[in-house]
């Protein structure tokens, strides 16, 4: 499915092609009339083409009788029309800007072509929004996908690279690289469409990480049996949090600042132990001395089996497939990703549980 910009580009191409080939249809038909038929050469028959459908004003090439003249006529006019069709469309396509936008989509095609590793937003709604901006905000190279125009306009204005289409379809996912995406996220306005877009995601990466929006408990169970690996409900959520602000506003003033926003104090980070990659596997946290290194702290531990030890000792090992939850400054986490590898630097999954 082609975003509008695109079909009305494909469509002025496809009218200028269908122009000169007209053009040249009634070149090749003059050519063959004055060679054929009034039994000329073939250099006089292609100079004398020429020069009528460019009405130049030139004498005849050779001396025509009645029958080459009315012919001669007909030619005129219709290459008066066939050129006159190219220009109009050319003019459309000066005026319109047409010939500059293929040259942006093709450009966004060689970028779309290069990324890898990237995020997919699908849906550029009130909450697509706010995931683009904190996409942008933690330097996340993303593709944003909607089918409206206006969306996309204001997709691009906040940054990244805007696709206009259907995120339900084969088609555009592919387009926007898929096969080499790292995580995807639906949050499109309607529960089924974010179930199709979750069952497409995985049918074409199935190692892609799916984050999808639903509306009801129901549509929650769905994208979960879908193979989405985490589904967020803003009306659950969004409950949850408010009664958490009206409990605990001071926790919920702290969570926010090292979750959300750009000009954060604190950060949160996840980071995989990959037996190949990390040297610590098998020590414990004292002996790793991630902390006294880095100054991040280490709040959490989900083990491969998915069971999650919370405020973590000293004593506590890190076994393979272990995923560290730590939260320090810009600078903290900058030195501990140069011990450990933050997961999506990897491309990785966390891995999952009940």
């Amino acid at each position: 499915m082609y975003s509008t910009l695109e079909q009305k580009y494909r469509r002025l191409r496809q009218e200028l092609i269908a122009g000169a080939i007209a053009l040249f249809g009634v070149a090749l038909i003059g050519t063959l009339w004055f060679r054929l038929v009034e039994g000329w050469s073939w250099s006089d028959a292609a100079y004398m083409t020429v020069i009528t459908l460019a009405t130049v004003g030139y004498s005849e090439t050779n001396p025509l009788g009645d029958r080459g003249r009315l012919f001669t006529i007909s030619l005129i006019l219709m290459g008066v029309v066939s050129i006159g069709y190219i220009v109009n469309r050319f003019t459309e396509a000066l005026i319109q800007g047409y010939f500059q936008e293929g040259i942006r989509l093709r450009q966004r095609r060689r970028l779309i072509d290069t990324l890898a590793e990237h995020y997919i937003l699908c849906g550029f709604g009130r909450t697509g929004r706010h995931i683009a901006l904190e996409f942008k905000a933690e330097g996340i190279p993303f593709v944003t996908i909607d089918s409206q125009a206006e969306q996309i306009e204001e997709a691009e204005k906040i940054g990244g690279i805007a696709v206009q289409g259907d995120a339900t379809l084969d088609e555009t996912l592919l387009k926007v690289g898929i096969e080499r995406a790292v995580c995807l996220v639906a949050a499109l306005p309607s529960d089924a469409e974010n179930l199709y877009t979750v069952l497409s995601a995985k049918s074409l990466n199935p190692k892609i990480r799916a984050i999808a929006r639903a509306s009801t408990e129901e549509a929650l169970q769905k994208l979960q049996r879908a193979g989405a690996d985490a589904v967020v409900s803003p009306y659950i959520t969004g409950g949850r949090r408010m009664a958490a602000a009206a409990l605990r506003p001071q926790v919920m003033d702290f969570v926010d600042g090292i979750l959300t926003g750009a000009d954060r104090s604190f950060y949160m980070e996840e980071f995989l132990i990959d037996p190949a990659a990390c040297p610590f596997v098998g020590q414990t946290l004292r002996e790793a001395r991630l902390r006294s290194q880095t100054g991040a702290l280490v709040l959490a531990v989900r083990r491969e089996s998915g069971n999650l030890i919370g405020g973590p000792t000293g004593e506590t090992q890190l076994l393979p497939g272990d995923l560290l939850i730590c939260m320090g400054t810009a600078e903290q986490l900058r030195l501990l990703s140069q011990i450990l590898i933050p997961i999506r630097s990897r491309g990785l999954r966390p891995p999952k549980h009940s």
